[in-house]
């Protein structure tokens, strides 16, 4: 018998993509991630069907993390402007700004984009980016006065976009 009370799990988060191996590779080597059996890269020069179809992203120890789902067209984001909003985007933490300012440097290394710039917030400072495809990467540091996710979004949208 099933309890009236249970609940489902999360299980992973599933991202669709237009190259779930390019998008899956970033967050594997950002995120120090490794992929399911079976999901690793083919030898180069190799077809690589599954990067074609769904990838899987787990702990070291085998907890899925992401998925990555390859699909035919999604529209570019132009987040922090509305005329495509982001459909979902993923909240990192680090305990400082020096270790903000070294994942920064990191995902700008793995093809990141900078997107937002807030890191002289004294309340929540943040860096958006965004991989080389969707969706939109927020690493902001873990403050007491963080707030909700509704705060989080209200000061986010009076903020003006940083300008490259």
């Amino acid at each position: 018998m099933v309890d009236q009370e249970s609940v489902p799990k999360l299980h992973q988060v599933v991202l669709d993509c237009t190259d779930a191996r390019s998008l899956a590779e970033f967050y594997r080597q950002f995120l120090g991630l490794v992929y399911r059996p079976g999901d690793e890269p083919p030898a180069p020069g190799q077809d690589d069907p599954r990067g074609r179809e769904w990838l899987v992203l787990r702990t070291p120890d085998g907890t899925p993390q992401i998925a990555f789902q390859q699909v035919d067209h999604l529209p570019e984001t132009t987040w922090p402007d509305n005329k495509v909003p982001q459909q979902l985007h993923l909240d990192l933490t680090v305990e400082s700004v020096e270790e903000l300012l070294v994942q920064h440097e990191r995902a700008l290394r793995l093809g990141g984009r900078l997107r937002y710039d807030r890191i002289d917030d004294p309340d929540e400072p943040l860096r958006v980016r965004r991989p080389r495809r969707p969706p939109v990467l927020c690493v902001r540091r873990l403050t007491a006065r963080s707030g909700s996710a509704a705060t989080r979004r209200r000061r986010i949208r009076r903020c003006p976009p940083q300008r490259a």
